[in-house]
């Protein structure tokens, strides 16, 4: 996935592509930063610890700032997917129930089945991600199973028993 392909305008995307090309690759990238700015000295571990929000660096403010208009839009298109309108996106606001809420929506709560009024119901990127996070099984590989058609098979002849 290009870095360009992060920026979805309009649509639907599904619950795996919105975790495995979203949220997941946002957060590696935030806790890179914050190593970043760690190892180079700009932060301190035990005002982030506390939940100082003036105690990040420039290198987490950079990636907040390029990956922020990404995530905001994957968050809307996965919206689109339950028919919900991207103001709900506004819900975030609210302290501390606000983005748990957006992630139970977003993350743990199926899309639509078929289509809505943003598109048809589909994965946002062609070929595996598209697929369900879990297919069914495949049926097994051999000849049909059914009743059986003739007489029962003899039991195969076992060596005799010297006790």
């Amino acid at each position: 996935m290009s870095f360009w392909q992060w920026y979805v305008r309009r649509g639907r995307i599904d619950r795996r592509t919105w975790w495995l090309h979203y949220s997941l690759p946002v957060t590696a990238l935030g806790v890179l930063g914050l190593l970043a700015d760690v190892s180079l000295g700009n932060v301190d571990l035990d005002a982030v610890a506390a939940g100082d929000a003036s105690a990040y660096g420039p290198v987490v403010v950079l990636v907040l700032l390029l990956t922020a208009p990404a995530s905001i839009s994957a968050s809307a298109t996965r919206l689109h997917d339950r028919g919900m309108p991207a103001w709900w996106l506004l819900l975030g606001l609210v302290p501390y129930v606000g983005g748990l809420a957006l992630l139970v929506l977003n993350g743990f709560l199926p899309g639509d089945a078929g289509p809505n009024r943003y598109g048809p119901a589909r994965g946002w990127l062609p070929g595996p991600a598209a697929q369900p996070l879990f297919p069914p099984a495949a049926p097994p590989a051999g000849p049909p199973t059914g009743p059986p058609t003739g007489p029962p098979s003899p039991p195969p002849s076992a060596p005799p028993y010297w006790g």
